[in-house]
């Protein structure tokens, strides 16, 4: 690990002026930073420490007549623990990783956490996402790796919390601007060396889920080698409105699968004016997954995330999930 400045800064304000400098770079939690400063893949001159931000709204979990406004500090043992939160959220914030680590990690950390690919954290090998020529996983241990748009880079999105917020139309709050969740993901084919659209100085402040929300109907599944300390291997979430037994709208977003939270608008579409059934769940995973590209070693995660997203439709109508797909 190399010398750098450490900065306290006392305001969101500071923080900004402190993060614009040059090689400047943000810490909450740490969790994903550290591993990444010990790897020697980021090697700031200043360090900005946002915990020490006086502003209560920051760790916070507020409800207000507008929705919910969750604190850019708010940990995932706090979202697992609320009453308040939607339940999806919750469940996906109680999910990930161990104890240890959700007491630590931040909401906003969470969402703007870099990719776990072992090729991206290797200081051996410089890939397209470090500003390479290669991805190496292409061709080599490509069994956790995205099936979807994963031509030219194959990382997948590996925050817990990203998926049920774009499926709730959540928005990130920035000291700058707001940013629908589902917009502040950004895709390999726009930059494959950035996960986010932040720009430098900006610093989530907050994550705002519209109180429309409150209406949805969701579940949240995921699959992974272990239960703890691990990340998952697919995952699922699913809103849904009903009208009557009908499906009014729904939301469909998988996780693990791509380098962002992946929406399967085509499901979306299959699922709306229709009634929840096994059968039917079992037919919208089926074409989730049609365009699905994978590689030599991850097969497994089609067949593994359409039984993913299957329980996750039959979970959010509050069906049970071992049904037959003839029921």
């Amino acid at each position: 690990m190399r010398n750098f400045s450490y900065v306290m800064p006392q305001t969101i304000e500071a923080a900004s002026i402190a993060a614009a400098q040059k090689n400047s770079v943000l810490k909450a939690g740490g969790i994903d930073l550290l591993d990444l400063m010990k790897g020697d893949l980021v090697r700031p001159d200043h360090l900005v420490n946002l915990l020490s931000v006086g502003s209560p709204a920051l760790r916070e979990v507020a409800v207000k007549d507008d929705g919910l406004h969750i604190g850019a500090l708010v940990t995932l043992a706090q979202l697992a623990a609320s009453s308040t939160v939607p339940s999806v959220l919750a469940h996906a914030a109680s999910v990930a990783a161990t104890p240890q680590i959700r007491n630590v990690a931040t909401v906003g950390g969470n969402i703007a956490q870099r990719p776990r690919c072992w090729y991206f954290r290797s200081a051996t090998f410089n890939c397209a996402r470090k500003g390479g020529n290669t991805c190496f996983a292409q061709e080599g241990d490509n069994r956790y790796h995205a099936l979807f748009d994963n031509g030219d880079c194959a990382v997948v999105q590996a925050s817990s919390t990203a998926s049920p917020l774009v499926a709730l139309g959540a928005t990130v709050v920035t000291n700058r601007r707001r940013i629908a969740a589902g917009e502040f993901f950004v895709p390999t084919s726009v930059d494959i060396t950035k996960e986010h659209v932040l720009g430098e100085g900006e610093i989530i402040s907050e994550i705002f889920i519209p109180a429309s929300a409150r209406a949805l109907k969701a579940a949240y599944r995921e699959a992974g080698e272990r239960e703890s300390n691990d990340w998952a291997l697919v995952s699922a979430t699913v809103a849904l409105d009903f009208d009557g037994a009908l499906v009014k709208t729904a939301r469909v977003v998988l996780g693990a699968v791509a380098a962002v939270p992946y929406r399967v608008i085509s499901v979306e579409e299959a699922l709306r004016g229709k009634p929840i059934t096994a059968a039917n769940a079992a037919r919208a995973a089926e074409g989730a997954f049609a365009k699905a590209k994978p590689f030599a070693l991850n097969t497994y995660k089609v067949s593994l995330g359409k039984t993913i997203l299957k329980r996750a439709i039959l979970a959010a109508a509050g069906q049970p999930e071992l049904s037959t797909a003839g029921g």
